[in-house]
């Protein structure tokens, strides 16, 4: 048993095996030592704050009593996983939470055996847990598989289709609902926290069992008490639902009670078959402003602890605000707007929107799929809905866009944000994909604007088609370019030359134009913003591969699939024999880190697009010049 010292708790714990030479009394101080770490190290480096303060406790319970990593801890979403992290073992990697190199912000296989599953993505984690747990199952495992799953991400439909196979298979798993926004229930105190700990203890199980079995002899009786039990469990506790999926609940209970949280999951790891623990919790736990705000404190850069994060105007506008404005100003022209989110609000830009227009803002929780047939059926019926949504998240309702949308042809807009490298969240967050599983529908119309105002532009463009259409701009501020306040329609399927040159012609596909623009001045070479993925502007692309004798693609999105492929295509389909260098995301999971030295690491910034050009055309150069001296010989 690890003893009291004048060493820090946290000091003498490498891995949660430490954690569970700890005497019980040593949980609460230790907890007060983890959170003072999380908020230095957060406020230091940047990072997912709110979320991780309010799940200290419940971290250290869940290692002290499971006998991690043998037992499987699921974590869904992930941004409550600091506690995780720095207590198996990579205390010192959070110096460098995010950054290149450094630790991961969300759970990742490879980087920890403690890190039982990849997330960073809503709602799976209990489908995971249950295929831990049937796994375990089948080889004869004394192994338990524990969910943890955030309130907000019970809004997701995959969590339900989870339970309803869980209660089906009967595997012993557990799911920890980590409610900290009280959606489910009210707030908690001693009289609950005694009956869960009381009623997740063997003795109670024992003999509710038992008491059925005597009643089975008879029936009217028999249904008699099941009915009472129900009856009186719906009026006590907010678990009925849970229990009809086959769940036995439990809860809810104080989450940063360490003493409740112990007994509890000491008594349910006993247990056998499907468990749910309903666990209370507060968000930004221990650090005054974030509790008071934990919207903002969510995901934070750096800040000073003690003053707190203090607003500063952006020197120039997002993206994002380029859209919420453009939103606010269509909505006051057209009122047949609505605008639709998946539970991102504040990330896509909806604050403003949400408060002038509350009977058409509409946020879904965290349903793509749903949002996307939602918007469907308003378009069936004469709205013109606008689906603003991350390009990471739009993939989660890929078949909702091809049939419930693109099929039937109907005008639903997607504003798709953050498209390209995000940066510090890391490849479960780049929208590194959707211009490829886009550009391959019927009916679908691709936009991607080179700056602030452009977007602006096209984001009119698109809302006045009748058709399916997608607007895609990527996360941060734009080149500066002026927002003019009056909107026109662009020209659909129509690029624009920005540089006239010789011999190389560059295709600018979205807000890289700006450092094509850079590198095409040591090459003299042509550069357009080709505005439009879909349909392709085929006349200018065939302008130029005729004027010219070297074609470069330039997008950041994936290479394959992509604008750069469509170009391709186009030149394959007219016959047209001309050199193309298709520069791009490569075939690979782009790692977390600066948005800026990603871009230089995959050759996306200018000087890595000079030099790209460079060593293409001196190496073609040379294959020429082989060419001709073998056909001399």
């Amino acid at each position: 048993m690890i003893s009291h010292s004048d060493t820090p708790l946290l000091d003498q714990i490498i891995d949660p095996a430490e954690l569970r030479r700890l005497d019980r009394s040593a949980l609460v101080p230790l907890a007060h030592e983890l959170r003072q770490f999380i908020l230095e190290s957060v406020s230091a480096t940047g990072g997912h704050l709110s979320s991780n303060l309010g799940t200290v406790e419940l971290t250290i319970a869940l290692h002290y009593v499971y006998n991690t990593p043998d037992d499987r801890i699921v974590w869904d979403v992930g941004h409550q996983t600091y506690a995780h992290k720095i207590l198996t073992g990579r205390r010192e990697g959070m110096a460098r939470l995010r950054m290149r190199g450094g630790v991961a912000g969300f759970p990742r296989r490879d980087e920890s055996e403690f890190d039982t599953f990849g997330t960073a993505h809503s709602s799976t984690s209990i489908s995971a847990a249950l295929g831990m747990a049937v796994a375990a199952k089948q080889h004869g495992l004394d192994r338990k598989a524990i969910a943890v799953i955030g309130d907000g991400a019970m809004t997701g439909g995959m969590a339900f289709e989870a339970l309803n196979n869980a209660g089906a298979a009967k595997a012993d798993l557990l799911v920890v609902l980590n409610d900290n926004d009280m959606s489910i229930s009210q707030p908690v105190g001693a009289l609950n926290n005694y009956l869960t700990k009381l009623m997740s203890g063997r003795l109670y199980t024992a003999v509710r069992k038992g008491g059925r079995r005597m009643l089975g002899v008879a029936p009217p009786i028999r249904e008699l008490a099941q009915r009472w039990e129900e009856h009186m469990k719906g009026m006590v506790l907010p678990g009925t639902l849970f229990e009809e999926f086959g769940f036995n609940y439990l809860g809810p209970i104080d989450g940063h009670d360490l003493d409740v949280l112990v007994t509890t999951l000491a008594n349910v790891r006993k247990l056998s078959g499907p468990q749910f623990l309903h666990v209370i919790t507060k968000k930004g736990k221990g650090y005054a402003r974030a509790e008071e705000d934990p919207i903002l404190y969510h995901g934070v850069g750096k800040f000073d602890l003690a003053i707190g994060i203090q607003a500063k105007a952006p020197a120039k506008p997002t993206y994002t605000q380029v859209f919420g404005d453009w939103l606010c100003d269509m909505a006051k022209i057209d009122t047949r707007l609505v605008g639709i989110t998946p539970a991102m609000r504040e990330g896509s830009g909806l604050v403003r929107f949400s408060e002038q227009y509350p009977d058409r803002y509409f946020d879904v929780g965290i349903a793509e799929q749903h949002a996307v047939t939602f918007a469907a059926g308003l378009a069936c019926d004469g709205a013109k809905p606008v689906v603003a949504i991350y390009s990471t998240f739009l993939q989660r309702a890929y078949d909702q866009v091809i049939h419930d949308v693109a099929l039937q042809n109907l005008p639903v807009l997607f504003a798709i944000d953050r498209g390209g490298l995000v940066g510090a969240d890391g490849p479960t967050h780049h929208g590194a994909f959707d211009l490829s599983y886009l550009r391959c529908l019927p009916n679908m119309t691709i936009m991607t604007p080179s700056d602030e105002n452009e977007t602006r532009q096209l984001l009119y463009t698109a809302f006045h088609m009748d058709t399916p259409s997608a607007v895609r701009y990527p996360r941060g501020s734009g080149p500066g370019v002026a927002v003019q306040k009056q909107m026109q329609v662009l020209p659909i399927g129509k690029g624009e030359m920005r540089r006239e040159g010789k011999r190389v012609a560059i295709l600018a596909f979205g807000s890289l134009l700006h450092p094509c623009l850079t590198a095409a001045d040591q090459f003299n070479a042509s550069v357009a913003n080709m505005r439009f993925v879909k349909p392709l502007d085929e006349d200018l692309v065939l302008k130029l591969a005729l004027s010219h004798d070297h074609l470069v693609t330039v997008e950041e999105n994936a290479i394959k699939g992509g604008a750069g492929s469509a170009v391709l295509e186009l030149l394959q389909a007219q016959q047209v024999r001309i050199p193309v260098l298709q520069l791009g995301l490569p075939d690979t999971f782009v790692e977390h880190g600066d948005p800026g030295v990603l871009l230089a690491e995959v050759g996306l910034d200018a000087a890595g697009i000079g030099a790209a050009i460079g060593a293409w055309l001196q190496h073609h150069s040379a294959g020429a010049k082989a060419a001709q001296n073998a056909s001399a010989a």
